[in-house]
């Protein structure tokens, strides 16, 4: 390679790392700016910055809060927030995650989920997992399965109307 050559590379990819280097500081302004907002707006949601949305990369902590606020706290949704945290619970136990476990309970109870419901959705989790273990483990035919399920749908939706008469 001719020295003129590598000088022309060099002085090429330096500028490149510059302009690289430029447009890295004009993101990480970004996100700090995202990051600030997110951390205000969780001080004015919930009355502290919990340390768990410290913790979180702040180049995601944006959006990380957007999905909890828009799903989890968000009473406006298909499901009830008593439903939500049900359903948190029930997974939480079967990841199992014991911070999960402590903090859907709590809310479930704050949403008005009975000590019963609390059982039961952990009893579903145990039971799904029972289940998923059973038909994974043996092999089960997927078609098969989906079959006999939409059978036995039918089977009791035809009892149903049967009752109803």
């Amino acid at each position: 390679m001719r020295k003129t050559t590598g000088i022309a590379i060099t002085m090429a990819t330096a500028a490149g790392i510059g302009l690289l280097s430029g447009l890295a500081a004009s993101i990480a302004k970004a996100e700090d700016a995202s990051a600030r907002a997110a951390y205000a707006d969780i001080q004015k949601t919930l009355g502290s910055v919990p340390g768990f949305f410290k913790q979180f990369p702040e180049s995601g902590i944006a959006g990380a809060w957007a999905e909890f606020k828009s799903v989890q706290l968000n009473p406006n949704t298909a499901l009830s927030v008593k439903t939500k945290e049900l359903i948190g619970l029930a997974v939480a136990a079967q990841i199992p995650c014991q911070y999960c476990v402590y903090f859907h309970t709590a809310v479930a109870k704050a949403n008005g989920a009975s000590d019963e419901e609390i059982r039961e959705a952990v009893a579903m989790a145990a039971i799904s997992r029972h289940w998923s273990t059973v038909l994974n483990g043996m092999a089960i035919d997927l078609a098969t399965f989906k079959h006999e399920t939409d059978t036995v749908l039918g089977m009791a939706a035809e009892k149903a109307k049967t009752a109803k008469k």
